[in-house]
């Protein structure tokens, strides 16, 4: 029988991270998303569920942020249109939110989702600090996005994920991550786990560390906007996220010595948040759905 107090606890937590990620209305929207009848872009057993659906999703999304950081380009549009450093919780609950829809619900949710995010990326154009222009809708700044997230939750997940996916599995994340990509905007997306390193490779020579980058690894590391009982844990998040990185990318990060400390316990600190946050974690609402075909 379940202790009421760490009964209490556990709910609170979850209910604290929940807000957290999807907002004030998280409840609601995880009715709607779970819950509303209709076809699908996924069908349940397809590995994008399975890894979107874990905890190792937070170390991926820190680890993709970081990685994301290294694009000059990228990183200037992201600091001058996203609202990152004014709402950073805004942001992670509408990427939070993204992935959810076009993962989990209904198609034509999903195809709404993506022509919100389409509508955003056409208004966002500028000049880097190196007076380079940009627009948010390029396909090759889309694809970067695009092959930094697909790298970093899978190998999260590889890391940390509950349910461990096969070679063959691994490969149709990367494909059903292409599927979303080529709808934003990506042209010839990676289909493989072969061709994402790949693809992760041929980019090295575009990427280098910034101002931009700096500040947000020390935003992201050295002084996240958490109350002070959740930062202990955050700290080993971001070692884990860290950790997951490629080695060229670490060493372009300028890195809190903190975070280089906890380095060195980066594995057991990410499996015992992961292993809390999915005690903690309500789950979301089930019923059979269909795919969209």
């Amino acid at each position: 029988m379940r202790l009421p107090l760490v009964s209490t606890l556990r709910e609170k937590a979850g209910e604290s991270l929940l807000r957290r990620v999807a907002g004030p209305t998280a409840h609601q929207k995880r009715a709607r998303i779970h819950g509303t009848p209709g076809p699908r872009w996924f069908a349940p057993d397809r590995p994008v569920r399975t890894v979107h659906a874990d905890a190792s999703m937070y170390i991926g999304g820190l680890a993709a942020l970081l990685l994301q950081s290294l694009h000059p380009v990228a990183m200037a549009a992201v600091w001058a249109h996203s609202g990152f450093r004014g709402d950073p919780w805004g942001r992670l609950q509408r990427t939070s939110t993204f992935l959810a829809e076009t993962t989990f619900a209904t198609a034509s949710d999903a195809e709404r989702a993506v022509e919100r995010v389409r509508g955003v990326h056409a208004r966002v154009t500028g000049t880097s600090a190196a007076g380079v222009r940009y627009r948010a809708s390029d396909p090759a700044l889309l694809a970067w996005v695009h092959i930094a997230e697909t790298y970093c939750f899978l190998e999260a997940h590889r890391r940390y994920g509950r349910i461990p996916l096969t070679a063959e599995q691994q490969d149709g994340y990367v494909e059903d991550m292409a599927s979303v990509a080529r709808r934003l905007g990506v042209v010839d997306p990676p289909m493989t786990v072969a061709a994402l390193a790949a693809s992760l490779g041929a980019r090295r020579g575009e990427l280098a560390p910034t101002e931009e980058s700096a500040a947000t690894v020390r935003y992201l590391l050295a002084a996240p906007p958490l109350p002070r009982p959740a930062r202990i844990p955050y700290a080993l998040l971001a070692a884990a996220a860290v950790d997951l990185l490629p080695p060229w990318a670490q060493e372009c990060l300028d890195l809190p010595g903190r975070t280089r400390l906890l380095l060195r316990v980066a594995r057991p600190g990410g499996s015992a948040v992961t292993s809390a946050i999915r005690w903690v974690t309500p789950r979301p609402p089930s019923r059979p759905d269909e795919v969209a075909r």
